[in-house]
């Protein structure tokens, strides 16, 4: 930890994640025109759905701010972009055969795309808090600011995210939605004390908050536990003779982890599972049967019933195998081994090593989605089991934010070994 403040490169790295930190948090304070506060605190404080989208929103939907989309329109255009690659083989060729060039033209066709998601999802979201009371004595042309100000907003925060990815250490926009987590943390804890320690101790939730507090360090252990594994496989360099030199010979291996998405299936699979509510808190300002009856079942799709915890651990699983080959090419691995004079022993190099490296990963991949998608759902199955329904979002939370502590604590790391040869 010392080199990472005597190490001038390192230092002006986590300096910029920290002032880019700042710099989003105080965003986050700046609301937009004509909301009524006491409106909102009323509508969030029974409205799980907007607890969600508050976490992407890394905490800007609380005071109504500027940033009140937050990343989410961003992650939904990368996700649409990286399911579009298997359905568009251009857009595979680009993201795969083209290298780095290619990635800049597929990240610049996911900003693009970003624009008018971040226009639909807030007029969406505007119009529903208009008919909740919160954004009042709107003209045609406040509402035309307002929206011009969040889609500015979230075109802003991916912005500061993609900076502190290329400048800082760790994913941009995973950090933004774990600094809003965190930024949240003293008021839940504060409400807790109140409500149950302070000024009256109630003795009846001592046994639970035992549970909790045992089942948290569980959950956390598990989650560092299959984060980090690794499924190793031996690689052999062959031996190579230059005149009366004998080069190479040597034997490594290559650590495949078991979840090699890490915490992305998990905020895809929100930010999919986020559309069917909006969609039917939007459609129940109107008044027809029909649209009534639809609103009615998208509204019943919320993160208390069992089949938000069906979907959501379906998503997360799908997530999982799709991201990692996405990420991850075992033929391009298999050539690289190849070039290198390196095989796996028992195993041909080229089309079988592929084969080989593709079958282990999915048998490794499925431990690590089975698990991850168990993990997600847990909160509610403890919700069901003790009838606290804040769970659900509690447990997403402590997913997002164990996976990205340990993602940072990695690249750190590895920035600390890179300076240290």
């Amino acid at each position: 930890m010392k080199l990472v403040w005597t190490d001038t490169t390192l230092r002006k790295r986590v300096l910029f994640v920290l002032f880019a930190l700042i710099i989003f948090r105080l965003l986050s304070a700046v609301p937009i025109p004509s909301v009524d506060a006491q409106e909102l605190a009323r509508f969030l404080s029974s409205n799980q759905f907007f607890g969600v989208l508050n976490i992407f929103s890394g905490g800007g939907l609380t005071n109504l701010s500027i940033i009140m989309l937050g990343v989410g329109p961003y992650i939904t255009s990368s996700i649409i972009m990286q399911l579009l690659t298997i359905m568009v083989p251009a857009l595979k060729k680009i993201y795969h055969e083209e290298g780095e060039a290619g990635r800049k033209r597929f990240t610049q066709y996911s900003r693009l795309l970003t624009v008018p998601l971040a226009a639909i999802q807030g007029f969406a979201l505007l119009a529903i808090l208009e008919s909740q009371n919160i954004l009042v004595n709107l003209t045609a042309f406040d509402r035309i600011i307002n929206l011009l100000i969040v889609i500015a907003g979230s075109m802003l925060l991916m912005w500061i995210g993609e900076l502190v990815s290329e400048f800082g250490i760790g994913n941009g926009v995973s950090l933004i939605i774990f600094a809003g987590i965190v930024a949240g943390l003293p008021t839940v804890v504060g409400e807790f004390i109140f409500k149950y320690i302070y000024p009256a101790f109630d003795p009846s939730i001592l046994p639970t908050l035992i549970g909790f507090a045992v089942a948290g360090v569980l959950v956390i252990a598990a989650i560092v536990l299959v984060t980090e594994a690794e499924r190793p496989i031996p690689v052999t360099y062959a031996k190579r003779v230059r005149g009366t030199k004998m080069y190479g010979g040597g034997s490594t291996y290559l650590p495949l982890r078991v979840n090699q998405a890490g915490v992305i299936p998990i905020i895809f699979a929100l930010s999919i599972l986020l559309f069917p509510q909006m969609i039917g808190t939007f459609l129940a300002r109107f008044s027809n049967v029909i649209v009534a009856k639809i609103s009615s079942f998208l509204l019943a799709f919320d993160q208390t019933s069992l089949l938000y915890g069906f979907f959501y651990f379906i998503l997360v699983f799908l997530f999982t195998y799709f991201y990692t080959a996405v990420t991850f090419d075992p033929e391009a691995l298999s050539t690289n081994l190849q070039k290198n004079g390196a095989f796996i022993p028992g195993i041909r190099p080229g089309v079988s090593t592929s084969e080989y490296i593709s079958k282990v990963l999915t048998r490794i991949t499925l431990l690590g989605a089975t698990f991850l998608g168990f993990i997600a759902i847990l909160p509610l199955i403890m919700q069901y089991a003790t009838g606290i329904t804040s769970l659900a979002l509690g447990g997403t939370s402590v997913l997002i934010v164990v996976s990205v502590v340990l993602d940072l604590l990695k690249k750190v790391d590895s920035q600390i070994s890179m300076r240290e040869y």
